[in-house]
């Protein structure tokens, strides 16, 4: 399901703990790292895809997590050329998500990457709020800020934080 501009709705996922760490999963025989996401099925809201993504890729249910916060807008992403299946060149440009914040109210032994048939992950940990910038795709990079950026108002300074560290752009 294609928007009108080639994109798909898709809703992209960051769970955090106590600490404000977040939830990186580990893509199944690749070495690439990233927050859970999909596609928003005909019919569904973006939060009902979330509900069903987050169990479909990490095993979570809703009473497992609570929403903090979900970004305003669709944030978009265009996916290089060579990355588009030929059959759909021309018409798909990328994805459009709705980002949510969830924090983990449940247990770390809740998580069960084998929850679905075809699991997304083979491995997951925790890693500081901002660190995942530097490990996504290229392609991505903006949007992972774009949504990091905006629902990092959600989270409360953990006990020991001052404050949320914004991300430093690394030297080129």
């Amino acid at each position: 399901m294609l928007d009108r501009d080639g994109y798909r709705p898709n809703v992209g996922i960051i769970i955090c703990n106590d600490k404000n760490q977040v939830f990186w999963g580990k893509r199944v025989r690749e070495h690439s790292w990233q927050f859970p996401q999909g596609g928003i099925k005909s019919g569904e809201t973006p939060e009902q895809a979330m509900f069903r993504e987050l169990m479909e890729e990490t095993g979570l249910k809703p009473e497992h997590v609570r929403i903090l916060g979900r970004t305003r807008d669709w944030l978009r992403y265009d996916v290089p050329t060579h990355w588009v299946r030929r059959e759909w060149r021309g018409t798909y440009r990328g994805q459009k998500q709705i980002w949510f914040l969830l924090r983990l109210v449940g247990r770390e032994c809740d998580v069960c990457l084998r929850a679905s048939h075809h699991p997304e992950f083979d491995a997951w940990r925790w890693n500081e709020y901002w660190a995942p910038l530097e490990a996504v795709i290229e392609f991505k990079r903006g949007v992972y800020e774009q949504a990091l950026s905006e629902l990092a108002r959600f989270l409360t300074p953990h006990p020991r934080q001052k404050a949320l560290p914004r991300q430093q752009e690394a030297p080129r």
